[in-house]
């Protein structure tokens, strides 16, 4: 058996995380991962494409907008590209941990791409219809069950084990950082040209994650010994997670906020719609906006060097209590300003959720609980998307971003009591702040 993060751990034992960056202060600088030079050409396609990703979001939503005037049909469109991580995420897990990670990238990335090309060929040609973009972010969704969890396990194998948090921060920023112009960007191009040219871009666009995946020097990775074909792997998987309390309550609390509290792009195009009646400019400076918040997130994120689960349950709590505010915030202005912070609420709890959970999990086991992990994250999507969808066409767009807020912050503040009461902690007020600490011995207080 491999060992890693965890590996050493019997179940309902929480590994302490941060023990590397005790041991060995200053270590891990912000930017430590970019040293390793297959991280740095692996960040390098990944934020043009993420670029083109951005694009062709904003691109996608603003078309589905224009065609249906629905706010539910923006809602059905980002069900249907995340519907089959809910279906069939599990086993996409399954094959990443099965399967070399490059070469299975090499193909994802690659079929991605041409999803890209052929939207952009249809809307072009000026024969796009509703139902095209919904086969699209369908097809997008089906490759994403294996790019997910591959493009997740393969940091690891990048980096080592000791920069496996600082990656995943960086990741972040690298996904944050594109979010900034891609959307801008997008906002451009569909003003001067149409929607069209920016998913020929996002197509692209693909073409630098490919070019620095066959760059790498295989002999500089971390390998992680891929597991043979044999039956019970998922049901494996599900009984490894469960018996751990620092990886099931991270996945169940992020389940929630993924599934209701990251509704945006319907929330967005409404409130420019029907509430500040703008056009796609306004909807790309919303999204760049949250896109600051979220790069700062992710930056400092990337400096702390690591992942608690008290930090954890405070950022969901501000970003939920922040959603709340924002929906009934009265002008322009400050509806504007309050997607910054939420930006970096919303991305610490990624983050942290994210890189907590792979320093948790032994390396064999890693494929299979990140793809539940973004199958809970993201896959619950089909089904919040659409209700939330309903409620704002039904009720407005503020009501709807209110009852997204809502159900996040109830959802944290109880996950919250349940690790306190798991951990044996006891809120503590005092100079410091507001802190658990523990009341006896506690198998959570290293993660806490």
């Amino acid at each position: 058996m491999s060992t890693g993060p965890g590996a050493d751990s019997a179940p309902g034992h929480i590994p302490t995380t941060t023990r590397a960056a005790e041991r060995a202060p200053g270590k891990n600088s912000m930017f430590s991962s970019l040293k390793i030079r297959n991280y740095r050409l692996f960040a390098t396609g990944q934020v043009v494409s993420n670029t083109g990703t951005w694009m062709q979001r904003i691109a996608q939503d603003w078309l589905v907008l224009s065609l249906t005037g629905s706010a539910s049909a923006v809602g059905i469109t980002i069900a249907l590209q995340f519907l089959p991580m809910l279906l069939f995420g599990l086993y996409g897990g399954v094959l990443a941990d099965r399967l070399p990670k490059r070469p299975l990238l090499l193909c994802t990335q690659t079929a991605m791409g041409l999803t890209g090309i052929a939207l952009a060929v249809l809307t072009l040609a000026g024969h796009v219809q509703v139902w095209h973009v919904y086969l699209a972010a369908f097809l997008l969704g089906l490759v994403t069950v294996v790019d997910n969890p591959a493009r997740q396990t393969f940091v690891s194998e990048m980096v080592g084990k000791d920069q496996v948090a600082n990656a995943v921060s960086l990741n972040s920023a690298n996904f944050q950082s594109a979010r900034l112009v891609g959307p801008a960007l997008a906002g451009v191009l569909i003003t001067a040209v149409g929607s069209g040219w920016a998913f020929l871009l996002n197509g692209l666009s693909f073409a630098a994650p490919i070019a620095g995946l066959l760059m790498m020097r295989a002999h500089e990775l971390h390998r992680v010994e891929v597991q043979p074909r044999a039956k019970g792997q998922l049901r494996e998987g599900l009984r490894y997670v469960a018996g751990r309390p620092e990886l099931i309550w991270p996945i169940v609390l992020v389940g929630f906020i993924g599934t209701f509290g990251f509704n945006f792009p319907i929330w967005l195009s409404a409130f420019v719609s029907h509430v500040f009646h703008g056009d796609a400019g306004t909807y790309g400076l919303f999204n760049t906006l949250i896109a600051a918040g979220s790069l700062a997130g992710a930056l400092l994120a990337a400096r702390r060097g690591h992942s608690r689960l008290r930090l954890l349950v405070a950022a969901a709590v501000l970003f939920s209590v922040l959603v709340l505010v924002t929906a009934f915030a009265p002008g322009f202005w400050l509806f504007a300003a309050l997607l910054v912070p939420i930006g970096v609420f919303g991305l610490t709890v990624n983050v942290t959720a994210n890189s907590s959970v792979q320093m948790a999990t032994d390396p064999e086991m890693r494929g299979r609980v990140m793809a539940l992990f973004m199958m809970v994250f993201t896959g619950g999507t089909p089904i919040g998307a659409p209700l939330v969808g309903w409620i704002t066409d039904t009720y407005g767009a503020r009501i709807g971003m209110a009852a997204g807020g809502a159900v996040s912050l109830v959802a944290a503040v109880t996950i919250g009591i349940v690790l306190s009461r798991v951990g044996n902690l006891r809120l503590s007020v005092n100079r410091h702040g507001v802190t658990f600490v523990p009341t006896g011995r506690s198998q959570l207080v290293a993660a806490a």
